[in-house]
């Protein structure tokens, strides 16, 4: 009996890669006869990801990266976040480095949360279960996107403390809930011990925070390219359906990039729009993993934690979109 189960595991185990290998082929030959049949449709997609990286990533967030980066090689990045303290601290109950990491993924939003964390666990200032705390619900769309750009293509008649609270406050709470009921005694109240070696100087953490800056930011949007070009497969899938199947496109193409999915979108669609931007989509999961992919945080756990949120989003916004 026993040779036997052996026998069915390993022959499962093989047809498992076999099945893999054969997906992960197909997907190369597709989108390769993809690009080479449509070109033109090809080149569409990738230019609204470059245009998207170059006029509204770059200018937003490549700032807030060399800032940050800078803040958090010098060793005052506790001393920044200790401003927010009393509005903060009664809530969370959490050092400054995490409070740090709350307001700067909250305010400047993807995926500097993840970047944040990411940083200040390579450097000792924030432990494991901490670094993967934030990661959980700090690494969120950022309001000036939402505020300057989503907000455009959702109903005017719904008053916009309703996105807001919905955008930022289920994220808020799900903290909270993390923090109590999750995590619990895992994260500390108290400070880290500083470290031992000495900061840099100001012209060093400069040049090393605009050196990290350029790297990351570059990487963004070569996932943003990418996963926008990914977006031919399923327009040419679903044209080709009766028009009550198309309605399936809009999430697929927010699935792969929130930004360049919003964009195809339209207006049609409120709720598959508020529902996925907590999720971020997979350009999004690729950007949080070269954040953070050279540490040993957990990437499944962030993804169960952005399904999570968006369930929530999608309870929310139901209702509120009802209502209104």
């Amino acid at each position: 009996m026993y040779e036997y189960t052996t026998f069915f595991l390993f022959w499962v185990k093989i047809l498992k890669k076999f099945i893999k290998k054969s997906g992960l082929l197909l997907f190369f030959v597709c989108m390769t006869a993809a690009i080479l049949c449509y070109p033109q449709t090809a080149l569409s997609y990738a230019f609204t990801g470059l245009d998207a990286w170059f006029r509204k990533m770059i200018p937003t967030l490549f700032p807030f990266m060399v800032l940050s980066g800078m803040m958090i090689l010098l060793q005052i990045s506790d001393r920044f976040a200790s401003f927010f303290r009393p509005l903060l601290y009664p809530l969370f109950r959490v050092n400054n480095h995490c409070l740090y990491g709350i307001v700067i993924g909250f305010l400047c939003g993807f995926p500097m949360g993840s970047r944040i964390a990411g940083d200040m666990y390579r450097l000792g200032q924030i432990s494991k279960k901490e670094a993967e705390f934030l990661l959980a619900f700090c690494n969120n769309i950022g309001p000036v996107f939402f505020t300057g750009f989503v907000m455009a293509f959702l109903p005017v008649r719904i008053p916009v403390w309703v996105y807001l609270t919905g955008m930022y406050g289920i994220p808020l709470c799900y903290g909270l809930f993390l923090r109590y009921v999750f995590y619990g005694n895992q994260i500390t109240c108290h400070e880290r011990p500083r470290q031992t070696q000495k900061p840099p100087t100001f012209a060093a953490a400069l040049d090393a925070s605009v050196s990290s800056g350029i790297r990351s930011i570059t990487k963004l949007g070569g996932y943003m390219i990418f996963f926008n070009l990914l977006n031919i497969l399923p327009r040419l899938c679903f044209d080709h359906l009766p028009a009550p199947y198309q309605v399936m496109q809009a999430p697929v193409c927010l699935l792969l990039e929130i930004t360049g999915g919003i964009t195809m979108t339209g207006t049609g669609h409120p709720l598959i729009i508020l529902v996925m931007l907590p999720f971020g989509g997979l350009s999004c999961i690729a950007q949080t993993y070269a954040m953070v992919g050279d540490t040993d945080l957990s990437m499944p756990s962030y993804v169960i934690h952005k399904i999570a949120q968006s369930a929530l989003a999608l309870g929310y916004y139901g209702v509120m979109l009802a209502r209104f």
